[in-house]
């Protein structure tokens, strides 16, 4: 066995195994310690294959894919600080859920400890953020190496994609010489009909009678409660507009969740919760939640200490208020219509034609508001969803965009709204759109502001997928405009932070397609798409804004005052 190239056998299986596992992405960063898998890959013809120089954005790249597609995308580095760059986006992906296979390069152990370049301990380097970390050492192939590996490949799609999905680390340590030798490869068939080595089936969990009843005659015995669904709900809409229609109950429902449509949504929670009189006159007695909680504070705010039903699958605990005084760790798929068929038939209808009454009146005061001719964030957030055609994507970033659009987003089924929110952070964003794009051939358009852009300009590079970023330059951290800091002296230096870039001339720096476009014109432009990337840039007065959002709000507060008490 001394004569077999072990190092191209052992990274040939790898890749032959992930793709009858479903893997069909890779992002691959140039580099020497990490040939023979970078080699085994590209040279698979099966898998798409993205070169990206930047480790860090290659990671957010990979982790795009599996944002949108759910299944995991490998990402493959060499060794050393290249390992590191990959944290951030490991993160995202553990908080959020997102399937992600992260396999770094690394030195035999001989080379440890005596001074070796690109040699850091890459021993749990992640710590608790990954699903499943393994190192199995430089690859030998022995008698057994062929079930050893593909088991190996095959438990790592496995812990992947959960439950709870999120990143699984290898750490792949390759001894020279890293190209292929010219020496035979091990025998390695895999199993028949392309069949994966390990096939993993997951067990549904069914709710048990007894649950069912006694949450039945809780919910069926209140009247003034609310759905809430927040991102990750992982409920059919379907789903939950027949537990609506069965208890009289209104849905508060983030964009993020996927279900902010039908007759019972209620879209524009958060402008009314502004109205305390409307607030205090309709906080519930009940909450049944599925996912995270909602983007807005002010919501959050309200449902402080209001008892709380939290459907918890990935036992993940998203409970940051702990409002919840039941954790259902239960998928919400299958307990929600056992839950509505066993409640009562007769519902209350006052408590939800309330709620509808105001979102009407609210909706139309938001309107009126935003077709002045203002540039503001809440409009770009409304028209852009608004425009996305149908069967199409819609990332959106951190900070004020995902709120604006939780603001202003009109209820319409045939959007897809994705965003970072596991860890909340902008950084990534540009790369995690072209990984989204590239694995999917329907429209896919990224929404947010110029520092979130700016903050992964590295992503523009070797983006080649049809996308159209939406930027909103409103010169800096608009979102501190709505925090304390906007009354301190140092606000703009230390906060704001106005990049005094062009942004426009950024993009096009890097070979993308970009211009300034008005508010007016925003619409059409996204909804006609294009065939490459391009960057759609709306000037944003942060102060203007502002004000025009205070408008927003009093607008409603006025449209809704004469029932609010």
């Amino acid at each position: 066995m001394s004569a077999v190239d072990a190092a191209t056998s052992f990274a040939r299986v790898l890749a032959d195994e992930w793709v009858r596992n479903g893997v069909e992405f890779a992002v691959v960063c140039p580099g020497s310690r990490n040939t023979p898998l970078s080699l085994a890959l590209v040279r698979d013809g099966r898998i798409q294959v993205d070169i990206v120089l930047d480790e860090r954005s290659a990671a957010f790249r990979a982790l795009g894919v599996g944002l949108a597609t759910g299944r995991p995308a490998v990402v493959c580095c060499t060794s050393g600080t290249a390992a590191v760059n990959l944290h951030p986006a490991v993160a995202e992906a553990h908080h959020a859920r997102v399937p992600l296979l992260v396999c770094t390069a690394d030195r035999p152990a001989e080379l440890h400890d005596w001074g070796a370049g690109q040699t850091i301990e890459q021993a749990r380097l992640f710590g608790d953020a990954v699903r499943w970390f393994h190192d199995p050492g430089p690859p030998e192939a022995t008698a057994d190496a062929n079930a050893r590996w593909r088991a190996l490949a095959c438990r790592a799609v496995s812990h992947a994609c959960g439950p709870p999905a999120g990143p699984v680390h290898l750490n792949l340590p390759f001894r020279e010489p890293l190209v292929p030798t010219g020496a035979p490869l091990a025998d390695t068939p895999g199993r028949a009909h392309g069949s994966p080595w390990v096939r993993t089936t997951g067990v549904p969990r069914f709710p048990r009678p007894e649950d069912v009843d006694e949450l039945a005659e809780l919910v069926g015995g209140t009247t003034r409660g609310v759905l809430v669904a927040g991102w990750g709900a992982g409920v059919d809409p379907g789903v939950v507009g027949a537990f609506a229609r069965a208890t009289g109950w209104p849905v508060l429902a983030d964009p993020l969740s996927q279900l902010r449509a039908g007759a019972h949504c209620v879209s524009t929670y958060e402008a009314l919760l502004r109205v305390d009189a409307f607030a205090a006159a309709h906080r519930p007695d009940l909450v049944v939640r599925v996912g995270a909680p909602l983007t807005s504070k002010v919501a959050n705010a309200w449902l402080d200490g209001v008892e709380t039903i939290l459907f918890d699958p990935d036992d993940v605990w998203l409970d940051p208020g702990h409002a919840a005084f039941e954790r259902i760790a239960a998928d919400p798929v299958s307990f929600l219509p056992a839950l509505t068929g066993s409640l009562p038939v007769d519902i209350e209808p006052d408590w939800l034609e309330a709620w509808r009454a105001a979102d009407a009146s609210a909706s139309a005061a938001i309107a009126t508001v935003l077709e002045r001719n203002v540039a503001c964030e809440a409009r770009i957030a409304r028209d852009v969803a608004e425009s996305v055609p149908s069967g199409g994507t819609l990332l959106v970033a951190s900070s004020l965009p995902v709120r604006a659009l939780e603001w202003c987003m009109a209820p319409r089924t045939g959007l897809r709204v994705l965003a970072n929110r596991g860890a909340n952070g902008i950084d990534g964003f540009v790369s995690t759109a072209f990984g989204a794009a590239g694995a999917t051939a329907e429209p896919v358009v990224a929404l947010c502001g110029d520092l979130c852009f700016l903050h992964d300009t590295n992503g523009l590079l070797n983006g080649s997928a049809p996308l159209t970023f939406v930027v909103v330059d409103n010169d800096g951290g608009g979102i501190f405009e709505y925090l304390p800091q906007r009354d301190l002296p140092e606000f703009e230096a230390l906060f704001a932070t106005p990049p005094r870039v062009d942004v426009v001339a950024v993009a096009r720096a890097h070979g993308v397609a970009a211009e300034r476009v008005e508010p007016a014109t925003l619409p059409k432009l996204v909804a006609e798409g294009g065939d490459a990337a391009r960057v759609l840039v709306v000037d944003v007065d942060r102060h203007a804004a502002r004000e025009q959002h205070r408008r927003l709000w009093n607008a409603v507060a006025a449209a809704i005052g004469a029932g609010a008490a």
